[in-house]
């Protein structure tokens, strides 16, 4: 079965154009088949407000109302997407940038209210993801990149989460491939220490995660991440990684970042 590497950036990366610029360059250099999924750093906050529209968050998540997904539209699906396009032909990756709409690739349901309305926001289950349609840009040797924009089938777009449409992808393309799945976000990894960058832990297996949870080595929103890494595992991906960006060229040799396994 031949590899498949997705991984995932978000605004500590878009935002700074030197360490994009490099990330792309070892986003290039990976061997083998890969995507890119990628969310929206500041870039639409940023419009929202000289438009006069604030970003409004609950619990750290973007309420999504009309206004908002237009911005968040033109921004993900078109400046940074486009952008990050343009960049990966010139390093040599023939890339091609799509929404969840584009090939029906990601069918997404509306976030259904509860105790908060978050607007035009899409969830994804186990049938969102087309495997199918990605099988057949990988072979016809493109690189895929996904933005955080999906539709319902019924002609809307909705804002969906971009650690979530990673981790859909990398299940949806694991019945196809040895699929492995990389977070990449502002530290090097897991740490033992949160004082210090440098005391990642290398690995971590399943049966070990409620330990490392007990005894506060993993805390606060490290503990989301990797739940949705090991049930990601469970369902069918090889192995998942959090680390640095700028460490991504180590991926090769097998020192990026924690790496979770079965």
């Amino acid at each position: 079965m031949k590899q498949l590497t997705i991984i995932k950036i978000g605004g500590n990366v878009i935002d700074n154009s030197e360490n994009l610029h490099q990330f792309l360059l070892d986003f290039t250099a990976l061997p083998g088949d890969k995507i890119l999924v990628h969310g929206g750093g500041k870039i639409a906050t940023e419009l929202g407000e000289s438009l006069g529209i604030e970003a409004k968050m609950v619990e750290g998540r973007r309420i999504t109302d009309i206004e908002t997904l237009r911005i968040v539209t033109m921004v993900y699906a078109g400046l940074i997407n486009k952008n990050m396009v343009a960049q990966l032909q010139a390093k040599g990756s023939n890339a091609i940038g799509l929404t969840g709409a584009d090939g029906n690739i990601i069918k997404a349901r509306k976030r259904p209210v509860k105790e908060i309305d978050y607007g035009f926001v899409g969830d994804l289950d186990e049938y969102s993801v087309s495997s199918e349609t990605l099988d057949s840009l990988l072979k016809a040797g493109l690189v895929p990149v996904l933005c955080a924009i999906t539709h319902d089938g019924e002609t809307q777009l909705l804002n969906t989460n971009a650690d979530t449409i990673a981790s859909s992808v990398a299940v949806a393309m694991s019945s196809l491939y040895e699929t492995r799945l990389v977070y990449c976000f502002e530290k090097k990894g897991v740490l033992s220490d949160v004082n210090n960058d440098d005391s990642v832990v290398r690995e971590i297996k399943a049966n070990e995660f409620d330990g490392l949870k007990a005894n506060g080595t993993v805390q606060g929103g490290m503990i989301p991440k990797l739940h949705n890494a090991f049930e990601a595992i469970k369902k069918g991906v090889s192995a998942v990684y959090i680390g640095k960006a700028d460490e991504l060229a180590e991926l090769a040799g097998g020192t990026f970042g924690t790496k979770m396994l079965k």
